[in-house]
C-alpha cells in the first residue's frame, strides 16, 4: 500500500473515531451549554466528511510527508499538533471576534482539542505510513 494513503487513512480514521466520542459524549454537555441554541439535532454527515477528508489530507501534506522518512513518531504528532491549533484556532477566534456571545471557554477548550486530535491521527498516520513503508 501507498505509505501516503496509508497514513490518510489512518489519521482520518482516529480523527473521525475520537471526535464522535468527543462531540457526542465527553463534551457534548458543554457544547450544548454553551452553544446550544446555534446546535443541529442531527449532525450533518455530509458537511463532516466535506471537513474530515480535506483535514486528514492536510495533515498528510503539512504534518507527514516532510516526516516520512522519519524514524520517531514524535515529530509528526507535534508537527499535526501545530497544524491542529492553527486550524482549530482560525474557526474559534473567528467566532469569539464576530459572533455575539460566543464563549472564550469554549473557543479554548476547542483549540486545545484540536490540537490533541490532530496530534494523535497524525500520530496513527506515521504508525501507518512507516508500516507501508515495511509491507
Amino acid at each position: 500500500m501507498n505509505k501516503y494513503l496509508a497514513a490518510y487513512l489512518a489519521a482520518a480514521l482516529v480523527m473521525v473515531v475520537l471526535d464522535i466520542r468527543w462531540l457526542g459524549v465527553v463534551a457534548k454537555t458543554t457544547y450544548q451549554q454553551a452553544i446550544g441554541h446555534l446546535m443541529a439535532e442531527q449532525p450533518k454527515v455530509l458537511a463532516a466528511i466535506v471537513f474530515y477528508a480535506p483535514f486528514a489530507l492536510g495533515l498528510v501534506v503539512f504534518a507527514l510527508a516532510q516526516q516520512a522518512e522519519a524514524v520517531i513518531r514524535g515529530r509528526a504528532a507535534f508537527m499535526g499538533a501545530l497544524f491542529g491549533f492553527f486550524a482549530y484556532a482560525t474557526y474559534d477566534l473567528s467566532n469569539l471576534a464576530t459572533l455575539k456571545n460566543w464563549p472564550i471557554r469554549l473557543t479554548l477548550m476547542d483549540m486545545a482539542w484540536g490540537r490533541a486530535l490532530s496530534a494523535a491521527a497524525a500520530g496513527a498516520g506515521k504508525a501507518a505510513m512507516t508500516w507501508a513503508m515495511k509491507a
